[in-house]
């Protein structure tokens, strides 16, 4: 073996070593994904998603509710009062 494929063995063995030690290192328990999170923005995120989720509620309901029966019979009956308030 010469020199260089010596070498070159000697850095992809140091190659390996470091990143299954790396990937050892990322699955323990010591681990977070990132810096730890701010009480106060996790609070703020968790209002805006709970103001978000009743928001899309109303929506629901409009959308579901506008193609009822009784909201048709409600459309007309507001219609039939509007034509009687032109008279």
């Amino acid at each position: 073996m010469s020199f260089w494929s010596a070498m070159v063995a000697i850095v992809a063995i140091l190659a390996f070593a470091k990143m299954r030690t790396h990937r050892r290192w990322h699955e323990s328990e010591g681990y977070q994904a990132g810096p730890p999170a701010d009480p106060a923005y996790t609070a703020q995120l968790e209002r805006e998603v709970e103001t978000l989720r009743k928001r899309l509620e109303v929506l629901e309901r409009i959308v579901t509710d506008a193609n009822t029966g009784q909201a048709n019979d409600t459309r007309r009956l507001a219609s039939e009062i509007e034509a009687l308030r032109d008279r």
